[in-house]
């Protein structure tokens, strides 16, 4: 027994579309206003998450905004020479203003907006949901430059992407613009299915939640987007129920050490690492969902 194909294709449509746009562009309006303490600053405003990637279901409730600090950047030169090292020093020096008071400005800004309810999380700062507002979270972050070589400031290659910091002063590294585009480049190499797969597969995974088959946290939306991401195009089309099955069975098979993250930045399943999917969880998440496709 096996998902009917009329269940799996109710799981493939987007869930509260007009609501998340309508959120983000209010959020969005009160975040960039001139009249923020931070405004002076260099910073851009964009989606990230289910929202932004456009594979959300009715299920996800967050509106994923980021605020990225561009003023001030991040770095990893470990992947450059001594010399070029050497090089980068004598470029650039450190700044007085930083992410944590950028955080802070934003923070009291949006608690002047938005309410006291608002509350800063060790990742993001969540702000509830009013009216027609839908909760959300904002990661304050800032540019993080990972340098592959730097020989001036015009002639120099690095990987853009963002940063922030846990407590503890752990800094996490992110790449959500090469993962938003390497996924829609997916949806054009599988005439279209990549991204109403994903929803099928989210769908599936909170059913599987709600009947206890399945810890909450053990198998995130991300991580999911970045498994189907390593699947070979061929493997999706037909029908649902054939897509599951070959991109499934694709996934057993598969050595789990070479699977990346859709944004092709970090590996998708490792121990010890804060951007990929524990092992034990992976496993976990593949022995749930092979028992609930199996009782249909």
């Amino acid at each position: 027994m096996t998902i009917p194909e009329a269940q799996l294709d109710s799981w493939d449509s987007l869930g509260a579309v007009k609501q998340s746009r309508d959120t983000y562009a209010s959020l969005k309006g009160a975040l960039e206003d001139s009249k923020a303490p931070y405004s002076s600053r260099s910073f851009e405003t964009f989606l990230q998450g289910s929202y932004g990637n456009d594979t959300n279901v009715f299920a996800d409730s967050d509106v994923d905004i980021v605020m990225k600090l561009t003023s001030v950047f991040y770095y990893d030169l470990s992947r450059m020479t001594d010399p070029e090292k050497a090089t980068y020093d004598k470029a650039y020096a450190n700044g007085e203003y930083d992410l944590s008071t950028f955080k802070s400005e934003t923070v009291a800004w949006l608690k002047k907006n938005c309410g006291e309810k608002v509350t800063p999380g060790k990742k993001a700062i969540f702000i509830p949901s009013s009216g027609n507002r839908r909760d959300c979270d904002v990661l304050v972050c800032a540019q993080f430059r990972r340098y592959h070589k730097f020989l001036s400031t015009s002639d120099q290659k690095y990987d853009d992407g963002i940063c922030f910091f846990l407590p503890g002063n752990v800094r996490i590294e992110n790449f959500p613009k090469q993962h938003s585009a390497n996924c829609t480049e997916k949806m054009d190499q599988t005439n279209q299915w990549f991204k109403p797969t994903v929803r099928v597969f989210k769908n599936m995974r909170n059913r599987m939640i709600e009947r206890g088959e399945l810890a909450e946290g053990i198998a995130p939306s991300y991580y999911l987007e970045g498994m189907l991401y390593n699947v070979p195009a061929d493997k999706f089309g037909g029908s649902y129920q054939d897509t599951f099955t070959n991109c499934f069975n694709w996934i057993v098979e598969a050595d789990s050490t070479k699977l990346v993250c859709a944004s092709y930045m970090h590996w998708l399943v490792r121990d010890g690492e804060q951007t990929s999917w524990p092992v034990a969880n992976f496993k976990a998440y593949l022995a749930a969902a092979k028992k609930h496709w199996e009782k249909g």
